[in-house]
């Protein structure tokens, strides 16, 4: 078992931070969000870059990372966990949520959830990376919600590269994102609803917005899983925590830790829109 909530007092433990991990810099996407959400909120990110990626590794490697990187969280006595990372909320999220009592939210319930309020015709497309979609979390979470949905996803690998490049608004971009989408939707046309299963993605949003639309000949709501957990998150802490909460009016406080700190200047402002005062490189 993990360590336990900071305190069973909702004005004390509404003083500790947040807890986000990813395997690389694509959770900066939910601290991103989260400060836009619950701008109050200390929050701790880390990123274990020197293993990145984790779409290509087995569930059994994926879920044991992922476990490692909960344990520093928690060891910072962090009130909620966030796994900013689809692969390891697919993969994880069992081993993670009975390895504490903090509460533990996952990019995919939260993503499945907001892609069944916004579709009008029950069919969703989910792009991801090849991980979580051969993990089929997506199919399953929607399914368990909604029988009637109907489900189509892609692995879209290359996509992330272009994010960490910042090519996400340019020719490339949008030729790589109409390679990968013109077969999803010839799979599915009727799909209304786009899943954005990666915490890269987002920043792509605009070129996926477009070139899915013109596909379907309709427009396209997209659901990124990094406001999904972040609006995911305000709930779990105002129904926990309740006054409890930090509302304070200023801009709570940031720390970045990660396993490699290679290139972290020049890709840490593209995903968290504003530059952070540094990482701090630890051994897990």
């Amino acid at each position: 078992m993990g360590q336990e909530s900071p305190s069973s007092s909702s004005e004390t433990s509404g003083r500790h931070p947040i807890g986000v991990f990813d395997s690389g810099v694509g959770g900066l996407t939910v601290v991103r969000a989260l400060r836009r959400a619950l701008p109050g909120e200390d929050i701790i990110y880390l990123g274990d870059t020197a293993r990145v990626p984790y779409g290509s590794k087995s569930p059994r490697t994926v879920e044991k990372y992922s476990l490692t990187c909960q344990q520093f969280l928690l060891d910072r006595g962090v009130k909620l966990v966030l796994i900013a990372c689809n692969t390891a909320s697919a993969n994880a999220l069992p081993a993670l949520s009975a390895a504490t009592r903090v509460p533990v939210i996952g990019a995919v319930e939260p993503g499945a959830q907001s892609a069944l309020a916004a579709t009008v015709s029950k069919h969703v497309g989910v792009i991801g990376t090849l991980g979580t979609v051969r993990s089929n979390a997506y199919a399953k979470a929607i399914a368990a919600r909604d029988p009637s949905a109907q489900l189509t996803q892609l692995a879209c690998p290359l996509l992330v590269p272009l994010a960490e490049e910042g090519w996400t608004d340019d020719d490339i971009a949008r030729l790589v994102a109409r390679r990968y989408l013109a077969p999803l939707f010839a799979r599915d046309p009727l799909i209304d609803t786009l899943v954005l299963g990666c915490t890269h993605y987002p920043l792509l949003r605009d070129v996926l917005y477009a070139v899915a639309s013109d596909l379907a000949k309709h427009p396209i709501a997209v659901v990124d899983s990094a406001t999904a957990m972040a609006e995911c998150a305000a709930q779990a802490i105002n129904n926990a925590l309740g006054s409890g909460a930090n509302r304070r009016a200023n801009a709570g406080r940031l720390d970045c830790y990660a396993t490699d700190t290679s290139r972290l200047d020049e890709l840490a402002p593209r995903f968290l829109g504003e530059s952070p005062t540094g990482f701090e490189l630890v051994d897990l």
